[in-house]
């Protein structure tokens, strides 16, 4: 995996959990393949949507050998590696490496609320000292609990393998700004669903987001529609965008929204693993409101 093939549609995948907390495989199978056929460029396992919390090294690459295995060569596996310490990061490499992935996700540090210039380089440094896998960056400040200014970004792309961000900021003018600076020499991959659109038009490559599966137009059509700004696609596709990911983001601990929204167009999405709680009747009220209102087929 390289700058140029990260682009598209890189969906993050549940990891769909049994209501006793073992990963149904013929479920994850499924999954990735409706993912595939919405035009998944990659995929991307053990990331937020994935509960990479709740998972072991030895999850993380088993999720990993049996996406490979099942979509063979053609659909190149990301595996989230974030963690507080490089002892975790390294087990999670290696779990990686062992099963076959083509490329790592990464934020800084978590839970180090003040990380340091030297403390981030420090952690990018170790990771491509450790691996010779493409790495691509995660900067989502509500997870991470610290947000990569772009000046930091621009350092790091020395310190590593790196070949793209996944951008969640929610600040666009944090994205206009990286995207100016940058666009050219890493591939940017945004986060917000309300911004994909918007950000192609400033040399984004795609998306690695929360609720283009569910959207009317084909997610990997959405280049091509943002190339059309004004049209009725565009409206369309921006308010679907727009309105499903607000949606999901108020609704329940996550991913337990994400799940349900799964459930609700018929695929086996499971439950979360605890200590996240399944959506209630309400949030799935809310869910069914939500497609209803913006004609979008469920089971």
């Amino acid at each position: 995996m390289n700058r140029d093939s990260l682009q598209g549609f890189v969906p993050a995948t549940v990891t769909p959990f049994s209501d006793t907390g073992e990963i149904m495989w013929d479920a994850y199978k499924e999954i990735l393949d409706f993912l595939v056929g919405r035009g998944a460029s990659a995929i991307c396992i053990a990331g937020d949507n994935g509960e990479s919390w709740a998972l072991s090294a030895d999850e993380r690459g088993r999720l990993v050998r049996h996406a490979k295995d099942h979509l063979g060569i053609e659909t190149p596996v990301m595996m989230g590696i974030s963690a507080p310490t490089m002892s975790a990061v390294s087990g999670y490499i290696e779990a990686a490496v062992d099963n076959g992935a083509d490329a790592l996700l990464s934020m800084p540090p978590t839970y180090v609320l003040k990380a340091t210039d030297d403390e981030l380089l420090n952690r990018f440094d170790r990771i491509g000292s450790a691996t010779d896998l493409p790495l691509v960056l995660y900067n989502s400040p509500r997870r991470a609990g610290v947000s990569m200014s772009i000046d930091q970004i621009a350092r790091l792309c020395d310190a590593a393998n790196i070949i793209g961000i996944k951008e969640s900021q929610r600040d666009f003018f944090h994205h206009s700004h990286l995207l100016h600076r940058l666009a050219d020499r890493i591939s940017v991959m945004t986060g917000p669903c309300h911004y994909i659109l918007p950000a192609f038009g400033l040399g984004a490559r795609g998306f690695i987001a929360t609720g283009p599966e569910f959207v009317t137009a084909k997610p990997s059509d959405l280049g091509g529609i943002a190339a059309q700004p004004g049209s009725e696609s565009f409206k369309l596709a921006h308010h679907q965008l727009s309105t499903v990911y607000e949606t999901l983001m108020r609704t329940a601990t996550w991913p337990a929204a994400f799940k349900a929204a799964l459930n609700l167009i018929g695929l086996p999405a499971g439950v979360p693993r605890e200590p996240v709680l399944a959506a209630t009747e309400v949030d799935l009220d809310t869910l069914r409101h939500m497609f209803d209102r913006l004609g979008i087929a469920r089971a």
